[in-house]
């Protein structure tokens, strides 16, 4: 899961991208909401967190531009504010939820992946195509009934590209969301981690997940032909 958190605070700000980083999302993070609502122009994500009280543009109006700009990313809002009325104004704004603060971690975590699951496939707490199989409360991956082991980097990829079934994604938009957007991180190892995968998930299968678009990126999808006219090749 991609998060983006807008928190002035910069302490609260550490933790929480510490936090998530160990549950291995890909956590970005700006410190006012001008800079927010820009790197929500810029980049997708999957969940954006914003607290409300925020320099040069508070939560309130970053979440209202989301919305005006026909985004619908879930909001997780933040703030110190309790009453029924600041609740109303926050999720009228285009916040899903509302946590007030201050708050556990494992509260914050379980609000994100019940907005995170929002958009996912088919199941709860699933995401499928095919015959392959993603558990996003346990991290399991399933081809049938045969478990895959991978690794952290394998399953952030994996997780990013199933999200996104049938869509296909450049290779900088996939390096920026499985290492984030200040790695430095080379195309060709991106297409070295996308080989490792496709030995996991493709390799003896009739049927192939994950296909290249030449000259573009990756994309994960159900269909199987050795290429059509967009450049999309097993």
């Amino acid at each position: 899961m991609r998060v983006l958190i807008v928190e002035d605070d910069r302490r609260m700000a550490e933790l929480l991208q510490k936090g998530l980083e160990e549950e291995n999302h890909v956590v970005s993070v700006a410190h006012n909401g001008a800079e927010g609502l820009e790197m929500t122009q810029s980049y997708q994500f999957d969940v954006l967190v914003l607290d409300w009280m925020l320099p040069r543009m508070d939560g309130l109006e970053v979440a209202r531009r989301v919305r005006k700009s026909g985004r619908s990313t879930p909001i997780l809002m933040l703030t110190a504010r309790d009453a029924v009325p600041d609740i109303v104004k926050g999720l009228d704004a285009g916040a899903d939820d509302y946590l007030t603060k201050p708050f556990s971690f494992a509260e914050f975590l379980a609000r994100l992946r019940a907005l995170a699951r929002r958009p996912a496939a088919a199941h709860d707490n699933r995401l499928q195509i095919a015959d392959l199989a993603l558990d996003l409360r346990t991290h399991q991956v399933f081809r049938g009934k045969q478990e895959i082991h991978l690794t952290q980097t394998e399953y952030r990829l994996l997780e990013f590209l199933m999200r996104r079934s049938g869509a296909v994604a450049s290779r900088r938009a996939i390096i920026e969301a499985v290492w984030g957007l200040d790695a430095e991180v080379e195309e060709n190892t991106l297409d070295a981690f996308v080989r490792l995968l496709r030995t996991k998930i493709d390799s003896g299968q009739k049927q192939k997940v994950i296909h290249t678009v030449r000259g573009f990126g990756y994309c994960a999808r159900s269909e199987n032909r050795a290429e059509n006219r967009s450049g999309v090749k097993d």
